[in-house]
């Protein structure tokens, strides 16, 4: 059987006059019309919209943890089993005469700061903490929370969480794109990666669904990262002098974030990303991510020489030692309730952790993908696929083990007498500033983190602008009409807001789980077809046929 030439072309119908014009109105308007109705069902029927939004969070925890848990599982073994693949190693992202436009520190910066960057500054603090008080092992009463010998446990959910395989779903979006781009020539845009399985019926109703999904997923995976940053930048302006307005107080004591507060930290954030993402990748953007990396690393060289040093470094090489041996078990395993306690509590904690965060990097994977296959035309998919994965991982477990080590050893040792712990989520890396430094210096400290959760807010919103643009525009990496970029922005804002005021994160994240659901099924097609078409083009340049397209001009229609 003669070996076919690769899809080379994959026409999408833009409109070529009016507002909408480079735009596909099939995409564009359906993904306005979905958001806008999301939000104004949260803010207009708050109690509502979270009934639902938890029941519906309820069915999938119940019936689809085992998808989420062994779809991340062949994420990473596929992006492992690709790299190793020595067709599919030395092969570039583009032409083999391509090389990268952005320099490895600027190429890390803005994945970095993309990806993962807000979380750093909230769960490196928060989530070893948490699981030092509560984890599997506690669960199962083999360790006992808040102790010494609770410190490894801790640190394997941890680093299960935000290493390996969040990495590795953002690694097969990005990959799949670069690779049907920039070697095919094929709209950047997520339909395109489907054409080895569903070849040019993507131009139509079905390649305009695919589109849709990727833009809603995108839409609430970063609304639930800008949400945990939105709460952990008004911490940070209450700790430096804002004023009490930025929160209400309940009848109980509790504290929660004002809606003028919530307004107010939204207006800037996405006002400064509206402007960032008006003025394109290469300039706001990539500036940007410079910054907030020298900051990232001038605040791990702070905690490297004020911190728990010796503590933080042993926690990281035990760590991750033991999150190495413990990824087959880890990864593979799904606890069912089965009515006993025991049973329950693990299943429970599975849902509200790990399904949560497969969600959340599932969600999250259209927007970093895009991105990622922007910045990374011209390398070769082992150095794309190692450099995506391995090298911001690392960076996780080193903020998680000087950072939330830090935290734990005071905690450990006395010093910080629950001060840590006693605090919200989003102030808890405020709280132990204070108790390491003096009052003076804690607030020197506590701007410069300010300064950094913004630029990380900023880096990720407009990111996500104009990734949403591209993808509406059918892959149009070019400049987007201005009315466009605002809408996006404001509309980010809005289901941040809305989603908050309506039930808080928990809304945000039940409506993030429930979106992550159709984009993994697309996740997984992403996988097969770029396998597929890896093999195919081993075969063509076996039988000397070309399985790159030359330009845009040449291509047969």
């Amino acid at each position: 059987m003669p070996v076919k030439p690769p899809i080379l072309d994959l026409p999408i119908k833009v409109a070529s006059s009016g507002f909408y014009r480079g735009f596909t109105k099939d995409v564009a308007i359906t993904a306005k019309i979905l958001v806008g109705a999301l939000i104004l069902w949260a803010i207009a029927f708050p109690e509502n919209a979270g009934t639902v939004l938890g029941a519906l969070n309820s069915v999938i925890l119940a019936s689809f943890s085992y998808w989420y848990v062994y779809v991340m599982a062949f994420f990473v073994v596929l992006c492992f089993a690709l790299a190793l693949w020595p067709t599919a190693g030395r092969m570039r992202l583009g032409h083999d005469d391509d090389r990268p436009e952005f320099s490895n520190f600027s190429w890390f910066s803005m994945m970095f700061g993309a990806g993962i960057g807000i979380g750093m500054l909230t769960f490196a603090t928060a989530e070893p903490l948490y699981h030092f008080a509560k984890n599997p092992s506690t669960i199962m009463g083999l360790t006992e929370g808040s102790t010494a010998g609770n410190v490894r446990d801790a640190y394997i959910w941890s680093f299960t969480h935000w290493g390996l395989a969040a990495w590795a779903s953002y690694a097969i979006v990005g990959l799949a794109l670069g690779y049907f781009s920039y070697r095919r020539g094929l709209p950047l845009t997520i339909r395109s990666a489907l054409t080895p399985i569903f070849g040019k019926s993507l131009s139509g109703p079905l390649g305009h669904a695919i589109d849709v999904i990727a833009v809603v997923a995108t839409v609430l995976g970063v609304a639930q990262t800008l949400g945990f940053g939105v709460e952990q930048f008004i911490s940070g302006l209450s700790r430096i002098g804002f004023g009490d307005w930025l929160y209400t107080t309940a009848a109980d004591g509790s504290k929660s974030s004002s809606t003028m507060g919530i307004i107010v930290a939204l207006i800037v954030i996405m006002g400064a990303s509206t402007l960032s993402a008006l003025s394109g990748v290469g300039k706001g953007i990539k500036w940007l991510s410079n910054i907030n990396m020298g900051l990232s690393f001038f605040v791990l060289a702070f905690f490297l020489l004020f911190g728990s040093t010796f503590f933080g470094l042993t926690t990281l090489v035990v760590g991750i030692w033991d999150y190495l041996i413990s990824i087959p078990g880890n990864f593979l395993t799904v606890w069912s309730k089965d009515g006993t306690e025991v049973g329950d509590a693990l299943a429970g904690w599975q849902g509200g952790w790990t399904i949560f965060y497969w969600a959340w990097w599932i969600a999250f994977a259209p927007f970093v993908g895009v991105f990622l296959a922007r910045i990374s035309k011209g390398r070769t998919i082992r150095e794309y696929v190692l450099g995506a994965m391995i090298i911001p991982a690392i960076m996780c477990f080193v903020w998680f083990a000087l950072v939330g080590g830090t935290a734990i050893d005071l905690e450990l040792s006395g010093e910080a007498n629950g001060a840590i712990v006693g605090a919200g989520q989003a102030d808890q890396l405020f709280a132990m500033l204070a108790v390491i430094l003096s009052e003076g210096l804690a607030y020197i400290m506590s701007i410069l983190v300010v300064i950094l959760l913004l630029t990380y807010l900023v880096t990720s919103a407009d990111s996500a602008v104009l990734i949403i643009n591209t993808i509406n525009a059918a892959g149009d990496e070019g400049p987007k009409a201005r009315p466009h970029i605002m809408f996006w922005g404001a509309a980010l804002a809005l289901v941040v807001g809305g989603l908050i005021i309506a039930g808080g994160l928990g809304a945000i994240q039940t409506a993030m789980v429930i979106g992550a659901l159709p984009f993994s099924v697309v996740m997984v097609l992403m996988g097969v077809s770029l396998i597929k078409a890896i093999f195919r083009d081993g075969q063509r340049l076996k039988h000397g046929l070309p399985t790159t397209h030359v330009d845009a001009s040449s291509v047969d229609q």
